[in-house]
Order: C-alpha cells, then sequence, then structure tokens
C-alpha cells in the first residue's frame, strides 16, 4: 500500500541533455577487441601534413568545436603531450602541429546521453539573497554516457516558498576537474593493503617509513629508501605496485575559478573507478572534517569500491577509499553528525539487508549489526539506504528502498532512535514511492531511487531517479509521515 496522500510529485523535473559534452583523450584502436593501438600510424600521417594544411585544419577545428568547451587548447596541448612519445619528430612541431595531434586524438563524450537519475540533496553553502521560506540547495546527479560509464554532476535549486522548485540554468560548456596530489592516511593504506592480503617486510618497511599523513612525493621517497636486500625478496615487485594502487585511491580535484556549479564534472581519474563513479550520497556533516561529505561507488569493470567525497565548496574536493567489513558492497550512507561520540553509516555490505555500521580503529568501517531485512513483499530481493539519515524531533529517518517482482523499485521508509540508531522505533506500513505511469518507463524500467533527500520547511524533499532515466521531485508531509511510521 502506498501514502499517495502524504506524497505530491511536482512538475519539474531534470532531462538528460545529450549537448553536455566534455573532451576525452582517443587513442585510435583502443576500443579493439584486440587492443591495437593504431596511433603509430595515425602520428606518422599528421607528421606529413605541411604548415598550411596544418593551420587550416585546426582553424575550422577550432571554428566546430571551441565554443562548445572551457580552453580547448589548453585540452589540445595536454593531449599531445600524453603522445608525444609517438612521434618521431615531436620537438620539431610547431605549436599548431602540436595542437592538432592533439586535436586527432580526442573526442567528445556525451556525459548523460543514457541517462539521469539517483540524485542526493543538500542545503547549499551560499544562502544570500533569498526570499522568507526558501532554501537554496545543490543536487548531485549521476550522469551516464555511452558504454554506462557514470560520473556525478551537479544543478543547484532554490526551493520554497511553498511546495515549488526552481533549478539553475544547465546550459554551457562543461568542465572535468583537474587531479591533484592528495594527503593520504597512513592506516587508510595500510587497511588496503590487509584488504588485498599484503602483509611482508616491503610494506612493513614503507608504512614504518611514512608521517600519519602524507604525500605523494613522500610515498614515492619512502619507496626508494626501501632496504636493497628487501627488493630481492619474492614478491617484492608487486608489493611495490600495490602500494601505489592502494594509495592512488586518494586524490583531490579542483576547478578552475569561474566555472559554474553546473558546468563541473567529477570524472573518473582513478584507475579503481576506471568505469565509473555511482550513486553519491551527499550529506552536510556536522562532525570533524571538511562539511559537506559524500560516499560513491568506484567501479573498474570488474570490481566495486568505496569512496568518500569531501568538499567545504564543491570547488574543491577530495577524494579517498573506504575501508573496513562495513564499506563492503554499494550504498554506504553516512550520519551527518556523531551520535554519542561515534560516527555511523547506513551500508549493505552483504547485498540484500540494511546495516549500521562504527567507524572504528584505524578509520575502518567495522562489521555491521542488522536493521533491517527483506521482509515485505515489495522488498523481498533487497533492501538498502536512499541516502543519509535525515535528523527528526522523533528520531533518524531513513529513506530506505527495496526490489520486488519484475526487479520492480520502491521506496519505504524506517525511523531509528535518535541515541541508539541502531535500535528501529517506527516503520512506514506501506510503500512511501512507487514507480507510476511515464516514471515505469526509461533506461531501467520500473525504478524509484534517490540517494539523499532534505527537509526544509516541515517537508520532505525527495529527489529521485525515475527509471534510471530522468530526474523528478516529490515533496511529503513531514509530520504525517513520521505519525504514520509511529502509529498515531
Amino acid at each position: 500500500m502506498t501514502r499517495p496522500d502524504m506524497v505530491r510529485r511536482l512538475p519539474d523535473g531534470i532531462a538528460p541533455d545529450p549537448y553536455r559534452v566534455v573532451v576525452k583523450l582517443f587513442v585510435p584502436g583502443e576500443d579493439d577487441a584486440m587492443v591495437r593501438s593504431r596511433a603509430a600510424a595515425l602520428t606518422a600521417r599528421i607528421e606529413h601534413l605541411d604548415e598550411d594544411a596544418t593551420r587550416a585544419e585546426l582553424k575550422d577545428t577550432m571554428r566546430l568545436f571551441g565554443d562548445r568547451h572551457h580552453d580547448l587548447e589548453a585540452t589540445f596541448r595536454h593531449h599531445f603531450e600524453l603522445v608525444r612519445h609517438r612521434l618521431s619528430a615531436a620537438g620539431e612541431l610547431s605549436p599548431d602541429a602540436c595542437q592538432l595531434v592533439g586535436a586527432y586524438f580526442s573526442h567528445e563524450y556525451s556525459v548523460e546521453a543514457a541517462a539521469l537519475c539517483n540524485p542526493s540533496m543538500v542545503a547549499h553553502p551560499d544562502q544570500s539573497g533569498l526570499a522568507e521560506g526558501q532554501l537554496r540547495v545543490i543536487l548531485s546527479l549521476r550522469q551516464i554516457g555511452e558504454g554506462h560509464l557514470s560520473s556525478i554532476g551537479f544543478v543547484s535549486a532554490v526551493l520554497g516558498p511553498g511546495k515549488k522548485i526552481e533549478f539553475a540554468d544547465r546550459s554551457g560548456p562543461l568542465a572535468i576537474g583537474q587531479r591533484e596530489s592528495a594527503r593520504h592516511q597512513r592506516d587508510l593504506l595500510a587497511a588496503g593493503l590487509t584488504e588485498e592480503d599484503r602483509d611482508d617486510e616491503v610494506s612493513g618497511s614503507v608504512l614504518d617509513s611514512l608521517p600519519e599523513h602524507f604525500t605523494d612525493s613522500e610515498l614515492d621517497q619512502a619507496l626508494h629508501n626501501i632496504p636493497p636486500d628487501l627488493l630481492t625478496r619474492p614478491g617484492a615487485q608487486h608489493t611495490v605496485e600495490l602500494l601505489r594502487r592502494v594509495a592512488a585511491t586518494s586524490y583531490a580535484v579542483s576547478f578552475p575559478d569561474g566555472i559554474p556549479l553546473e558546468q563541473r564534472v567529477l570524472w573518473p581519474i582513478a584507475p579503481g573507478e576506471s568505469h565509473g563513479m555511482e550513486d553519491a550520497r551527499f550529506t552536510l556533516n556536522a562532525g570533524e572534517g571538511l562539511p559537506y561529505q559524500a560516499t560513491y561507488t568506484a567501479y573498474d569493470g570488474r570490481t566495486i569500491g568505496g569512496r568518500m567525497l569531501s568538499t567545504a565548496d564543491f570547488t574543491h574536493f577530495e577524494v579517498a577509499a573506504l575501508r573496513g567489513p562495513g564499506a563492503r558492497n554499494k550504498g554506504l550512507a553516512l550520519f551527518p553528525r556523531p551520535v554519542g561520540g561515534d560516527r555511523f553509516a547506513l551500508c549493505r555490505s552483504d547485498g540484500e539487508t540494511l546495516g549500521l555500521t562504527t567507524l572504528g580503529a584505524s578509520h575502518q568501517w567495522d562489521e555491521p549489526v542488522l536493521l533491517h531485512a527483506p521482509s515485505r513483499p515489495w522488498e523481498l530481493i533487497q533492501v538498502g539506504n536512499c541516502g543519509s539519515p535525515l535528523e527528526t524531533d522523533e528520531g533518524w529517518l531513513v529513506l530506505t528502498h527495496g526490489v520486488g517482482p519484475m526487479r520492480r523499485y520502491a521506496i519505504g521508509a524506517l525511523l531509528l532512535d535518535i541515541d541508539r540508531p541502531y535500535r528501529v522505533i517506527g516503520e512506514l506500513p506501506g510503500t512511501l514511492l512507487e514507480p507510476a505511469g511515464s516514471e515505469r518507463e526509461g533506461y531501467v524500467p520500473n525504478v524509484v531511487y534517490s540517494c539523499g533527500a532534505l527537509i526544509h520547511d516541515g517537508t520532505l524533499w525527495l529527489p529521485y531517479g525515475a527509471s534510471d532515466h530522468r530526474i523528478q521531485i516529490a515533496t511529503v508531509n513531514l509530520a504525517g509521515l513520521l505519525d504514520s511510521m509511529l502509529g498515531r
């Protein structure tokens, strides 16, 4: 049974826009089954162009694509540097020729050509210039393009007054954040090695020489200082490679000044997320660290891993791996503040049940305790969360998702004790939201799914993906929802 008396679907939403494109490195032949690069032959042909032809082709390329991207010339120069080892006379090429080489090794990618879904919503850091009853928010968006490759985008909106939402303009060229060196945590590096079952003299020597927080250069120095006798031991080189790979899960990304929020794209950068960054669950954190934190799923084409994003302004982001048994599988969602001095998170580490995990020693998420198992027909396949818990006067409001017959998704709700979140004190008798009408059709039919709602002015604002295709918004009367969950 659903509760249509409490839920109102708003007419305003966001549809995927195939015109939103970024520039990616393109190496001919890499997409072949044999992975046979044709780069050498291409570079030879480009080198044989005379200067007039080179200049004319570059000018025409900029005419066609220049206004679709931020600083396209800089991107071409960067891509040239990535392939210059293929050129026999790279040092002799003119600046125009170098840029043209970069252009041939570039292509546009439509980040949301396939779908736009699974949003989360948090209060915007800038609340200036609003009328009474309004709140500016940021929605994170899962963007899916060709090959089911996911990235994270953003849009701001203003809620209210009343039950209305106004989205910011999403037009304009997109920008991918630039990777920067991160401040790594030694205990997370150690935890990553433990998960890989790698504890030997080489790893011990490196960990012992690193400070609690270290930079990329300090890791390079520690690897350089490994005693030569240890490097001759069996598996030593594998350990060195593993140390670099585990450390690479932590990095930072920044966007240039002047790039609007709606044009920023968090693009897969680290090897562990090469096939996508999925389902960011943002929350406004009242504990330690940067104020905005989000978890997301990194996918490399074979395995998944949990990651955490942290930011103060949605311009500079820090990324770190999530470690420990509670962080296995998808869907870890952070509580917005500590409870009784502990940091908690919702999780679904076994893939089927909703659990609660605690951040323990060495920044690892402990073995979870069970909160809710599949029990009702609409959720018998699996249950999980729809974002971080929301604090209310009655307890922690947890939106859940359940999967039933024909892999049909629906959204429900639980209420957790405010001081003892491992206690479920209320449950919505039926579903809160089910796919209806046109919401049943899309990239993945029969799905409604959210990665995080928000409470404003006595109303639960619930953004959700409709059939993994587009973003819709529903509002829910908070008092009525809580009364129903508590049997009042």
